[in-house]
């Protein structure tokens, strides 16, 4: 299901988001019409639209929009994606008409295997922005693949590790959950995990990965998924602290899509 505005999408109009690339996304898993952190996911498209057109996005048009694109039941992975169909190559500044193109997908059967993961040096343009510009993240996610991997971890040229290329990572010392202190995209699955969980936030290199029992990735789609090997460094496939991250993640119960009682979520 693909929608522009509301409307089904021509391929004329996603010309522009092919050819420029500038634009920004969220993605939301939605079960059952609820989304987790279903706010966070709003306020994100909020923020972002403001930093890259200088406007202000409506959040229940959005939610609307999104509402239409889901089914009553069952689970379906919802990617909401703002950009101005009108921007101009040569004058970006002038994009100032962003629109909504909302997608959806059947949602992946969870849990996911553990990931294992090679560090690349990287540090993504405006990582506070969830940008539609994945290029540098699909090739270095091709890089370690073509190595035996299945993702790649950013670091910067100080060894210290930020992120995933989708995901967000985090670790655990055998005492305390950690997330590191760098320059990254947070994720709605992050922010809603250290409101569930005792945490503590600190830089974390490459160097100290050999005093960790642990790690993790997390987003929306995923949920929390076990990191069981970074390089050369195995880490348990299965750990409690995972566990009970995955436990508390699922226990916590998504928002509405709709305020009024489920009903038709589409035009007959």
């Amino acid at each position: 299901m693909a929608e522009l505005n509301g409307d089904p999408v021509e391929p004329a109009q996603l010309q522009t988001l092919a050819l420029t690339n500038y634009g920004h996304f969220t993605s939301m898993r939605v079960d059952g019409g609820r989304v987790r952190g279903l706010s966070l996911h709003l306020e994100r498209l909020r923020r972002d639209c403001r930093a890259l057109f200088g406007g202000d996005l409506d959040p229940e048009r959005v939610r609307e929009l999104v509402r239409r694109a889901v089914p009553a039941t069952g689970s379906t992975t919802v990617r909401v994606t703002v950009f101005d169909p009108g921007l101009d190559l040569g004058h970006p500044g002038r994009a100032d008409d962003p629109h909504v193109l909302v997608t959806s997908r059947p949602a992946g059967t969870l849990p996911l295997p553990p990931l294992r993961v090679r560090s690349t040096t990287y540090v993504r343009d405006v990582p506070s922005v969830k940008s539609v510009g994945l290029f540098a993240t699909l090739h270095h996610r091709r890089q370690a693949q073509l190595t035996g991997f299945d993702d790649a971890l950013f670091v910067d040229q100080e060894r210290v590790i930020s992120e995933g290329g989708t995901w967000n990572v985090g670790f655990f010392d055998g005492g305390q959950v950690i997330w590191p202190k760098a320059d990254c995209l947070v994720g709605v699955t992050m922010e809603l995990l250290k409101g569930a969980h005792d945490h503590v936030t600190r830089t974390v290199r490459l160097d100290d990965l050999t005093n960790m029992r642990a790690a993790f990735a997390t987003n929306a789609a995923i949920g929390v998924r076990a990191v069981s090997a970074i390089d050369g460094i195995e880490l348990p496939a299965s750990h409690p602290i995972v566990d009970a991250l995955s436990k508390e993640y699922s226990d916590i119960e998504g928002d509405l899509l709709s305020r009024s009682e489920l009903g038709s979520h589409r035009p007959g």
